[in-house]
């Protein structure tokens, strides 16, 4: 890990995680960790590049074969990979595919730019991820394995109490809030090197009172109404919700501070 370094150019791999959902901003459009990221790194570096190719709902063979070769093109200092997870959450999973295409995808970006960035994706407490961790911690070990092998950098959401904390997860409780978000742009920012901003990020917010029973039955209905029925419709017809929908920012170009 470098002290105190300077990156001229980065790029965003991934799926809904990566685009920012769902750190809205008031125009529509998604911010998100990666944003937060590129918006400091260009503060110290003049003429900074970046690029997000993330779109949501992506599995990992869709970036490996739309978002990677990309990638690999734009040989930038920093670039970071995120996925796998939406392929644990389906019913049905191949786990050892999941990891030849994570393989894949690393061995094609390593070689390729300055430092590659990955991550132990974070989990909201509950019992979606009881039932998903298995596969999870196994994709997560990849991740680990992958990273010793090719001079990678990993960032640990998943051991950060404080993004295991539902209060840092939106309504749909599959994405972040802009807290959240912002967190994980403070760990990334960490992890290559530099000078902390928020050192206590890892830490959850500090304790409230939890909502009664009647508000937690009711956010419950509203989830399944919501979000967790179109979830399931968009599974069993085969549908994504990224369908259609272009990369964030495709092109490496000059990133203004906004």
């Amino acid at each position: 890990m470098q002290t105190n370094p300077t990156h001229s150019s980065l790029v965003a791999l991934g799926d809904s995680f990566t685009e920012g959902m769902s750190d809205l901003l008031p125009d529509g459009t998604y911010r998100g960790w990666a944003d937060l990221l590129a918006t400091r790194m260009a503060a110290v570096a003049p003429g900074f590049q970046y690029a997000n190719l993330a779109v949501r709902g992506k599995l990992i063979r869709q970036i490996v074969d739309e978002q990677v070769e990309v990638a690999a093109g734009m040989r930038a200092d920093v670039v970071t990979l995120v996925g796998g997870l939406n392929d644990t959450l389906r019913p049905k999973c191949d786990m050892a595919q999941v990891r030849d295409l994570l393989t894949e995808a690393v061995e094609r970006l390593a070689p390729h730019c300055g430092q590659l960035v990955l991550m132990r994706s974070p989990g909201r407490q509950g019992p979606v991820l009881e039932r998903f961790r298995p596969r999870m911690e196994a994709l997560f070990a990849c991740i680990d394995e992958l990273a010793e092998r090719h001079g990678a950098l990993v960032v640990d959401l998943y051991g950060a109490p404080s993004l295991g904390d539902p209060r840092l997860w939106d309504v749909d409780r599959l994405h972040l809030t802009t807290d959240g978000h912002r967190r994980v742009a403070e760990a990334v920012w960490q992890t290559l090197g530099y000078p902390p901003e928020d050192p206590e990020w890892h830490l959850p917010p500090e304790a409230t009172l939890p909502p009664g029973w009647v508000a937690r039955r009711a956010a419950d209905a509203r989830f399944a109404h919501r979000h967790l029925l179109p979830w399931i419709g968009r599974r069993l017809t085969g549908r994504s919700s990224g369908d259609g929908l272009p990369p964030k920012r495709p092109e490496l170009l000059p990133y203004e501070t906004p």
